[in-house]
């Protein structure tokens, strides 16, 4: 019996955790996630001190509302705490006391000013060890941020507290209000670099300015767990083709520019993930999608997405398309709308540069009224947008597919990442475009420069042909010359290995050639055995003498400008066969080189169309609180005299009555009490004996059953 007893309770408890694994699961489809469903525990840290006033921190309050307002409150979400502090600091609010919003700003709003010295060090200490380190949710995957708000030069120290606060993982961000703030102090509370952590306003009012940016901050805190390396520091973000893991899944080509890498990707590659594991807590409110590609032939003509989000039903919540039957850019993001989504189109100006089968930076900055598309870093156009929602994370993110399809289209990209601080929007250069930056690539893996060596001298070459042309534009023609070489005889049958020359300058990558008709795919043939690596040569057809000496001309204007303003002459050195020799002494320093022509100005563009009128924007959130006004003059308390008294009132009329109906039986009295006993009566006359009173004497020994006498 005991057996089956336990037997049962398992089966129950098998049967309650699958309907709770169920609900969930049904939650989490139905759930959006964004940084308003994010769990993280938010601390602020408020500086109330005598030098705020009472007024000023009315504002404060007000402002924590609204930043409150754009996070779901509650055990799984966000839990937000409040410390006030002067001499020593208190607890306002405790963090997680409160399940819900309205609850949450109804203590806020109660919050009373306290007033006193100002001990920052202390509280940031405080708020550690009594709210951080007492939260019932555990460390790990919470992001755990603080924010100070102080107006005045604490009267401790506060880097101590401050790194011992971030050893424990705490995020803090400052912020100075007013001049009485030291710079110095707020660099040693918040987090590195002081440019994304530290903020100064310039009174109370103006806190209101930045509310945004710091629910921004907060938001990259809580979604964006990982970083992104460039080249003035690391920034919060998301690069996918790292994430997907390409360098395993595609093989590395020629790049942009010499040195830089590309993936070549083919319709045999499925770049897809589960959202989940990209985007497990959605997107920020406002992102940098950053983008280099290029793509060729019969694509430029078709309708792809380049990045989309889908639901696990297959319906697209967000996608950056590339339409090539009207050149332009589709962007599609969520809204509050019945459909789920809000749809742009871009198809200005430079939005077309991206269908000429080049290399293209394409970045779409995204905020929650507008989106702002870029290509190579000129700016196309901005549309409007309604504020997004979060996104469905049960789905598939995909890389690279055509519209309402799953096959991946055919084509080569070196960069694609989502950077959570919009401000990098304004950092980003498109640098691995030819021409776009004048100093380099930037931001690019370039391969590393190779060890000099000593090479042995060569024979003695030819006496050379004596020019007065300038030795630079000399070495651009010898450049040139393999360009016209390989352009213009075929391929021919490979020849015996000659001797090793000189090892020669490393020349530009030449012209992209035009792409040939596409031939018939032929049958699968067996696999042959694996040959000697051969000579890599190019497309083979006969080209005019026009035709190549434009092409030297490109080539010439290219570089002439480069050789103008350098005077060294670029040195690179092949591997050498001998063995490697001692190196050598430096060198001394070249001298400065000359400036360059100044180029002539490019002619005007004609002005362009006047853009559309655009949407209402949405409404804008509450305002805070208004200063409180002064208070009025005590009115008069003085009574006055009593006056007269008043005439009699008339007499009313006279009333009436009319008998009632009679009422219900009452309820049986109670039974009265017993009476007292009487005294005993007189002795009776004595009895006489009647034959029939002796009956029943008589019939006592008969049968009881037996009829009597009949009377």
């Amino acid at each position: 019996m005991g057996c089956k007893t336990r037997s049962m309770h398992c089966v129950l408890q098998c049967l309650c955790f699958m309907l709770l694994h169920l609900s969930c699961t049904a939650q989490d489809e139905d759930m959006r996630f964004s940084c308003k469903t994010v769990a993280s525990d938010l601390v602020f840290i408020l500086d109330g001190s005598w030098s705020v006033a009472d007024v000023n921190f009315e504002i404060v309050k007000r402002w924590l509302v609204n930043i409150t307002l754009s996070f779901n409150i509650g055990q799984k979400f966000t839990q937000v705490g409040v410390v006030q502090y002067s001499d020593d600091p208190i607890i306002n609010i405790p963090l997680g006391k409160y399940a819900d919003s309205k609850k949450l700003i109804t203590a806020m709003e109660s919050i009373e000013y306290m007033g006193g010295n100002t001990r920052t060090g202390t509280a940031i200490q405080f708020a550690t060890n009594k709210l951080f380190n007492l939260s019932e949710r555990s460390p790990k995957g919470i992001a755990r941020i603080a924010v100070v708000l102080t107006d005045g030069k604490s009267q401790d120290e506060v880097k101590a507290a401050a790194e011992e606060a971030r050893r424990k993982g705490i995020i803090i961000f400052a912020i100075g209000v007013g001049a009485e703030t030291e710079e110095a102090e707020l660099i040693a509370i918040g987090n590195k670099p002081s440019s994304t952590y530290v903020f100064y306003v310039d009174d109370y009012k103006a806190i209101s300015k930045i509310r945004d940016t710091i629910r921004q901050k907060i938001c990259e805190e809580s979604v964006c767990p990982n970083s992104i390396p460039v080249e003035h520091g690391d920034v919060k973000g998301f690069d996918v083709l790292q994430y997907l893991n390409l360098a395993k899944k595609i093989i590395k080509t020629q790049g942009s520019l010499y040195g830089t890498k590309t993936f070549r990707v083919t319709s045999q590659v499925d770049l897809s993930e589960t959202t989940n594991n990209l985007f497990p807590d959605g997107l920020p409110p406002s992102y940098v999608f950053v983008s280099t590609l290029r793509y060729k032939g019969s694509l430029i003509r078709e309708k792809w997405d380049l990045w989309r989000i889908q639901t696990s039903y297959g319906k697209p919540q967000m996608a950056v398309t590339l339409n090539g039957l009207e050149r332009n850019v589709i962007f599609t993001t969520t809204s509050v709308a019945p459909s789920g989504t809000q749809t742009v189109v871009f198809q200005r100006g430079p939005a077309k540069k991206l269908f000429d089968e080049n290399w293209h930076q394409l970045r779409l900055l995204v905020t929650e009224q507008d989106a702002t598309l870029y290509v190579d870093d000129l700016e196309a156009e901005t549309q409007s947008l309604e504020p997004p929602v979060g996104i469905f994370i049960n789905g598939k993110t995909q890389i690279g597919k055509y519209v309402s399809k799953e096959t991946t289209v055919p084509f080569e990209i070196m960069k694609l990442r989502i950077y959570c601080d919009p401000e990098q929007n304004n950092r980003e250069l498109a640098c691995e475009i030819p021409g776009v930056c004048t100093n380099g690539p930037s931001d690019i893996d370039v391969e590393p420069t190779p060890e000099a060596c000593t090479c042995p001298p060569g024979p003695p070459g030819l006496p050379g042909i004596k020019s007065s042309m300038h030795p630079h534009l000399l070495y651009s023609i010898a450049k040139c010359l393999p360009l016209l070489y390989s352009s213009v005889y075929q391929k021919g049958t490979t020849g015996d290995p000659g001797l090793r020359g000189l090892g020669g300058h490393q020349g530009q990558p030449g012209l992209p050639g035009q792409t040939g008709p596409s031939g018939p795919r032929g049958q699968t043939g067996d696999v042959g055995p694996s040959g000697p690596p051969g000579v890599e040569g190019r497309p083979g057809r006969e080209m005019s003498k026009q035709v190549i000496q434009q092409i030297c001309r490109e080539v010439l204007r290219m570089e002439m400008p480069s050789l103008l303003l350098s005077n060294q002459e670029p040195s690179n050195c092949d591997r050498c066969q001998t063995r490697e020799g001692t190196p050598g002494a430096p060198g001394p320093v070249g001298p400065q080189g000359s400036r360059g022509f100044t180029g002539n100005p490019g002619v005007s563009g004609q002005p362009g169309h006047p853009g559309r009128p655009g949407r209402p924007g949405p409404p804008g959130l509450k305002g805070d609180q208004g200063i409180q006004g002064e208070k009025g003059s005590q009115g008069r308390t003085e009574f006055g005299d009593p006056g007269a008294p008043g005439p009699p009132g008339p007499m009313g009329p006279q009333g009436y009555s009319r008998p009632g109906h009679p009422g219900k039986p009452g309820p049986p009295g109670r039974n009265g009490e017993d009476g007292k006993r009487g005294n005993p009566g007189v002795p009776g006359q004595p009895g006489v004996c009647h034959l029939s009173m002796c009956y029943g004497v008589m019939m006592r020994s008969r049968d009881p059953f037996s009829k009597g006498p009949n009377y």
